[in-house]
């Protein structure tokens, strides 16, 4: 499929906009006007749909994740999602988690999440630059590893039990997805596992791994046990590059390395599959503590908007839009040099708003 107005049809992105819960309304506000910003210095067209989910949607739409809300996203060309917080929902049916029916349905099996170091904010090392590519939609993860019913349960007061879910096709999916993106950087993969004890789950996701190198004779390979990977990782983290691992490795490994560059604030995230639609959504969650304030830190929700733009350029053909995207990352870069601009959490002074508008600055908006 060609990019909208370049050789295709002669119509602009289609970009909803759902801002999730409690940040996720200071946030994706300030990720949308930056992309909207060098959109149009770049002659990139977007029409933005905002959509509701989350526990406004719950009020208005008497459901978390509204079927207009799917319906209409089957017709976009991606999403930004903002943070959910779901822990806070009441115990009813119509209070869903999006997250995990979202990557089902659209087949987001692949979560990229990059970690990166910059001067001054408080990172524990310099010259971090990796991304940690997270199987999504396996693993041990409860509500998105069955068809129906769960696969966490009780068969007595005593007794819980989880089943882990793993499959060749996923396995193979997710690791072909980090192979890809490997070659694009420095042509070093790393697939994390623990097949020392998980010998048939691990096992498999190491087989398909292995067996994928052969196609990639340009890509350095090598397999690192988890835990010698956590240990390494806040060790020395400026030797890997990309890595790739099951579900809830992943999950916790990228929250990891998010505190090595000053947290979860600056932890992007973009969920991916095989299909031509990309969903936007930053690893941190919706920090009710703090909504309100106008103190969230907007870089990672900033930044996996970029992270949208530059992948449905490259995936779609469209210079304007890899341009766009270069050029959100590096004003985002230069307002981050600003103290007076940027967010306590990364020793900064300033707020939301503050830092969306150097950003703004610095693109020339």
């Amino acid at each position: 499929m060609s990019a909208p107005g370049e050789g295709g049809e002669p119509r602009p992105w289609r970009i909803g906009v759902l801002e999730g819960d409690d940040i996720g309304h200071e946030i994706v506000p300030a990720a949308v006007e930056i992309a909207r910003a060098a959109a149009a210095q770049h002659g990139v067209r977007i029409d933005w749909q905002p959509l509701p989910v989350g526990a406004r949607a719950l009020r208005t739409h008497g459901h978390t994740l509204p079927a207009p809300t799917l319906e209409a996203l089957a017709t976009l060309d991606g999403w930004v999602l903002g943070p959910i917080g779901h822990r806070a929902y009441p115990k009813v049916p119509e209070a869903i988690n999006p997250h995990p029916i979202l990557r089902k349905r659209f087949n987001l099996y692949a979560n990229v999440r990059p970690t990166r170091s910059y001067p001054g904010i408080g990172c524990l090392h310099d010259d971090v630059d990796l991304v940690i590519v997270r199987e999504n939609n396996e693993g041990f993860q409860p509500d998105r590893n069955m068809v129906a019913g769960s696969g966490e349960f009780r068969p007595t007061d005593d007794v819980t039990l989880s089943v882990r879910v793993i499959t060749r096709t996923g396995s193979r999916r997710v690791a072909r997805a980090a192979y890809e993106l490997a070659r694009q950087r420095r042509r070093h993969l790393t697939y994390v596992h623990k097949d020392t004890v998980f010998k048939l789950s691990c096992g498999m996701f190491v087989e398909e791994c292995r067996k994928l190198a052969a196609e990639y004779p340009d890509v350095r390979v090598d397999d690192v046990i988890v835990d010698t990977f956590a240990m390494r990782l806040v060790r020395d983290p400026q030797s890997f590059d990309v890595v790739v691992t099951t579900n809830m490795f992943g999950d916790i490994l990228s929250d990891e390395a998010a505190g090595l560059v000053g947290g979860l604030g600056m932890a992007p995230g973009l969920c991916i599959g095989d299909g031509d639609v990309a969903m936007a959504q930053a690893t941190h969650g919706s920090a009710p503590d703090i909504a309100g304030r106008g103190i969230a830190n907007p870089y990672a929700m900033i930044e996996s908007t970029r992270l949208l733009f530059d992948w449905l350029g490259h995936r779609r053909g469209s210079d304007r839009a890899v341009r766009m995207a270069a050029a959100m990352s590096g004003a985002t870069t230069a307002a981050l040099a600003d103290a007076s601009a940027r967010t306590g959490d990364i020793r900064g002074r300033g707020t939301t708003a503050s830092f969306t508008q150097a950003v703004l600055r610095h693109l020339g908006a």
